[in-house]
């Protein structure tokens, strides 16, 4: 999947006002993350793509979910095994998830394959060099299928596609208060940027942002669809470049 960024801009209307331009980038993947100016996703075959430049560049090993942030490379494998990128190296780290995020102040979370809910805190996060290296996992209550983090709180969905927010999330703290807020609104995924924002996708693949996130507010106050051309399947935001992957696996870069 090396290859050129093809130059295909596509105008989308977000509202009456307001232009979206989607560039369309060339190969395919079913899952991407940005942050902190990476871009990472995997593609059907859980073959693993970095960008560097204008060309995706392929990494060793085989994942199903990827993700990038203050926390480093993490991603997770069809058995649902857990791997950091040290060096230029996957080590494997204790414990199963079937979905990761970096996007927390150097720490990461995820959720199993039985929707339960973990975070592994910021000395463990960044201390973790491979073998050997202790991984203590802690278990927030509930149940969610997907779990993002940034500076103003953690958001995840749970299998009924409710949105719910965990606040005073700390490095030192990452399970936060202990006590969700339920969101109005219905996604099926949603994902955090590393500056705070919100983005998210329904189960009929419309793609939301959060509105009036603040450290004040870390809820928002309310959603606005973002009307692309195609429907999406999975979002990732990070300095102002919206990565969209529509279903059928196709590339979007939006501005």
């Amino acid at each position: 999947m090396r290859a050129v960024l093809i130059v295909v801009l596509v105008q989308c209307l977000l509202d009456a006002s307001l232009a979206l331009h989607c560039r369309l980038v060339a190969g395919s993947l079913k899952q991407i993350d940005a942050s902190v100016g990476q871009v990472f996703g995997v593609n059907q075959n859980d073959q693993i793509y970095t960008l560097y430049g204008n060309s995706w560049t392929q990494l060793p090993g085989a994942l199903k979910h990827v993700t990038v942030g203050p926390s480093g490379v993490w991603g997770v494998n069809s058995n649902n095994n857990i791997y950091k990128l040290v060096g230029a190296n996957w080590a494997q780290v204790s414990g199963l998830l079937k979905q990761i995020d970096a996007g927390g102040d150097q720490f990461v979370a995820g959720v199993n394959m039985n929707d339960n809910i973990y975070c592994l805190g910021q000395e463990p996060t960044v201390g973790f060099k491979g073998a050997g290296s202790p991984a203590p996992w802690q278990q927030l209550p509930g149940a969610l299928k997907y779990y993002s983090c940034g500076p103003n709180g953690c958001w995840g969905v749970n299998a009924a596609d409710q949105i719910w927010l965990m606040k005073e999330v700390t490095p030192k703290a990452c399970m936060g208060s202990q006590s969700w807020q339920l969101i109005e609104g219905a996604l099926s995924m949603v994902e955090v940027g590393t500056d705070g924002s919100v983005y998210g996708v329904n189960s009929v693949g419309d793609v939301y942002t959060r509105d009036g996130i603040s450290l004040s507010n870390p809820a928002g106050t309310g959603w606005t669809h973002l009307e692309l051309c195609g429907k999406g399947k999975h979002v990732s935001f990070d300095l102002g470049h919206l990565w969209v992957i529509t279903t059928d696996n196709k590339i979007l870069d939006c501005i």
